[in-house]
């Protein structure tokens, strides 16, 4: 009787210091999900200093022991060319104008692609990929869509289609240690990011679902395609 009133005793004991871990972990991810919010609000005016993916890039640098340098300069829309941000819309996400921060059409034909064996492009928007690289980086998993999946309308809301292109043209991976479209355009094109012509611009956004493996020079076949759906987008 006593050895079971023990027993009893010891799981009450487990069950309320799980409860209390339960919580208080709960109260540190809403802690931490409200922190991020609050940075999508300030960026609508401040332009993030890093990113998750530029610290991430660092530390493998520094675990690896190898050399890193990071090229990066912010510039405003109104210095970026057309041709670069029509370029990066056509590769990314063709209807970024139309939805809302979530493109159940692209995500559609990407799972369709994935289970066929052909998949040309991923189904993530350009307001994904920005909520991703401001405060996830890189790796995946399940816990990481659904913290961006909840942190995507406050972008689409507080930000605006426009600030959301300017910053994500300004914080992108586009080779090792190049991060945004100013940098990019000089450390490859020898030129600034308002004077990048149509076909530079083309390769350089079809470098960018593999920035640290392809390079705008290689990268024939998938600048084509980009230019001819900036054709049929009116561009």
């Amino acid at each position: 009787m006593v050895e079971r009133l023990g027993m009893r005793f010891r799981l009450w004991g487990w069950k309320r210091w799980l409860r209390v871990f339960v919580k208080w972990f709960a109260a540190g991810v809403a802690l931490l999900w409200l922190l991020a919010a609050l940075m999508l609000v300030e960026a609508r005016w401040i332009d993030p200093p890093t990113t998750a993916v530029h610290i991430e890039r660092r530390v493998q640098a520094w675990m690896q022991g190898r050399p890193y340098r990071e090229r990066y300069a912010f510039v405003p829309l109104g210095q970026i060319s057309p041709n670069l941000q029509h370029a990066v819309i056509a590769a990314e996400d063709a209807r970024f104008y139309q939805h809302h921060g979530f493109d159940w059409q692209a995500m559609e034909i990407a799972a369709e692609g994935d289970m066929q064996g052909k998949r040309l492009r991923g189904g993530s928007t350009l307001t994904q990929q920005l909520v991703k690289n401001l405060f996830f980086g890189t790796e995946r998993s399940i816990v990481r869509k659904g913290a961006e999946a909840s942190l995507v309308p406050v972008a689409e809301l507080v930000l605006g289609k426009q600030r959301i292109l300017e910053l994500y043209l300004n914080e992108v991976e586009f080779g090792p240690g190049i991060y945004g479209v100013e940098a990019a355009c000089r450390s490859y094109f020898g030129t600034s990011a308002r004077g990048i012509d149509r076909e530079q611009a083309a390769r350089l956004a079809a470098v960018l679902p593999d920035p640290r493996r392809r390079r705008p020079q290689a990268m024939n076949r998938y600048s084509g395609i980009i230019l001819r759906r900036m054709g049929q987008m009116g561009w």
